[in-house]
């Protein structure tokens, strides 16, 4: 096992130290009247354009709006992946992290894509840095590359395959029973996961997200006290003490459905809180509670929400429309050495959608797979 960390309070690749820079660059909250004069022509650069805005469910609430009333797409990255390499727009606006937009031009090489700031980072692809990871692998190449999305374009291009929170249980089942062995990158929550669940022999690189290794095991069995009626909904990148406690473990898109269609009239939900907002609206009469992150304690670098992810504005969309800014490149060969593995992802996806068609369960205490 390697034990590659990342110091956030250091200085990123640009100088800037990384979360401090990320929230300084946080807009303002709007008001009603500028809301809706942002809006109102961020619509209409994106039909001018002959654009799609593709959201991520962790962005504001205010692009996911825009994306889903233009004909756009609000998911989780496997869907973001997709919806962008199959929609007939010549230009694709990310609203997200960068390694969403490399994705997207991976993809769509002959496409325009355009983020709203290119400074949206993620701590996993931080934590990730290409030349070590390129070490790592050379030191075992026994074994299969299997790399999460939250990854570089140069990651990508050493791996096997990608996969991400919705499809990695079901691939790495699947290389497990070929025989495979896994070199697995970046997170090591997620990977720790996906190995409990198959047995795989995974060698695990040890990174992390800051927003989801922040919650805290004994925070929320306290919070679980308190609500006993409430079903617990966890994403994978969170730590075993959290996970364990879950009633479904899943991807973003996994756990909306949850929200859904589950008969229960509250839900703790440990993942970034800027999901509630597509719970919200798909379903109003649920009740949604954060994990607990202990708060500002002095471990707490995200309280439940990306700072990266936050940096996306309706401001940056017509910034990016207008002026051009925010032009995601992917230079060759890395791109076509990444499409590879991500390409790799999505024909299995397609041949198998029962394997992902339905979060798995967590654990409950005492009891085991529940």
């Amino acid at each position: 096992m390697t034990d590659v960390q990342f110091d956030y309070t250091q200085q990123d690749a640009t100088g800037q130290s990384c979360t401090a820079h990320a929230w300084a660059k946080v807009p303002a909250p709007l008001t009603p009247s500028q809301r809706t004069a942002l809006k109102d022509r961020a619509r209409a650069l994106l039909q001018q354009h002959n654009a799609v805005l593709v959201a991520h469910y962790y962005v504001d609430g205010d692009l996911q709006d825009l994306a889903m009333e233009t004909g756009g797409c609000v998911s989780d990255s496997l869907e973001m992946a997709r919806f962008g390499r199959d929609h007939a727009a010549q230009t694709l606006i990310v609203a997200g992290v960068r390694f969403m937009g490399e994705s997207a031009k991976i993809l769509s090489p002959q496409k325009r894509v355009l983020m709203p700031d290119l400074d949206a980072t993620c701590s996993l692809d931080l934590g990730c840095p290409p030349d070590q990871f390129a070490a790592f692998c050379d030191a075992h190449p026994d074994r299969t590359v299997v790399v999460y999305a939250n990854t570089s374009a140069a990651v990508k291009a050493r791996a096997d395959w990608m996969v991400t929170s919705s499809c990695a249980e079901a691939i790495v089942r699947h290389l497990h029973e070929q025989g495979q062995k896994i070199l697995w990158a970046p997170d090591r929550h997620l990977g720790s996961y996906v190995q409990r669940q198959t047995g795989a022999d995974m060698l695990m690189w040890q990174g992390d997200c800051i927003v989801h290794n922040e919650f805290k095991g004994v925070e929320l069995e306290l919070l679980r006290q308190e609500h006993p009626q409430a079903k617990v909904l966890v994403h994978p990148e969170s730590p075993k003490s959290v996970v364990d406690q879950a009633d479904v473990v899943g991807s973003t898109a996994q756990l909306l459905k949850a929200v859904m269609t589950m008969d229960a009239p509250e839900f703790i939900v440990a993942t970034d809180n800027g999901m509630f907002h597509r719970m919200r609206q798909s379903a109003p009469t649920k009740r949604l509670i954060e994990a607990p992150t202990a708060g500002n304690s002095a471990t707490c670098k995200s309280c439940a929400h990306c700072p990266w992810m936050a940096m996306n504005a309706l401001q940056g969309v017509i910034d990016c429309l207008e002026r051009g800014t925010g032009e995601v490149q992917v230079d060759e060969p890395v791109r076509t050495q990444a499409l590879g593995c991500i390409d790799r992802m999505l024909d299995f996806v397609k041949a198998n959608p029962a394997a992902i068609s339905q979060p798995s369960r967590g654990f409950v205490p005492n009891i085991g797979a529940a």
